[in-house]
């Protein structure tokens, strides 16, 4: 499966951006779907999860309450709404998918996509 995220950019904080991970080559609804994202001079971090029937999702602390994950197998994307943005979510923002159960460090993801990046201006 080929993965491409997309839509990041620039906003200010307090601001809203929903990231889109379109899928190709394969049905997404056999994937874990998981985001990680990576700041500048730090290492990528686990973001969210969702799993394969979107009936379980998890995400880290600091943006529980705040982003949003969800699928549409329909249209073989996954998406991560993001509200009362900060500007510690400064970063470029990966999407990866994975077989069977669902995991939080990155090494257990076979499948990722480009990155998009994510600007918050305070």
């Amino acid at each position: 499966v080929q993965l491409q995220a997309s839509g990041g950019g620039l906003v200010q904080a307090g601001g809203s951006l929903r990231l889109s991970c379109a899928a190709s080559g394969r049905s997404l609804s056999s994937y874990h779907i998981g985001w990680f994202r990576q700041a500048p001079g730090k290492e990528r971090e686990f973001v969210a999860r969702i799993s394969q029937k979107g009936d379980r999702v998890y995400y880290q602390d600091s943006v529980k309450g705040r982003f949003t994950i969800s699928r549409d197998d329909a249209k073989n994307t996954e998406y991560l709404q993001m509200n009362s943005l900060k500007p510690e979510d400064t970063a470029v923002y990966y999407c990866a998918a994975r077989w069977g159960y669902g995991v939080e460090y990155e090494s257990g993801y076979g499948y990722w996509g480009r990155g998009t990046q994510v600007t918050v201006s305070s």
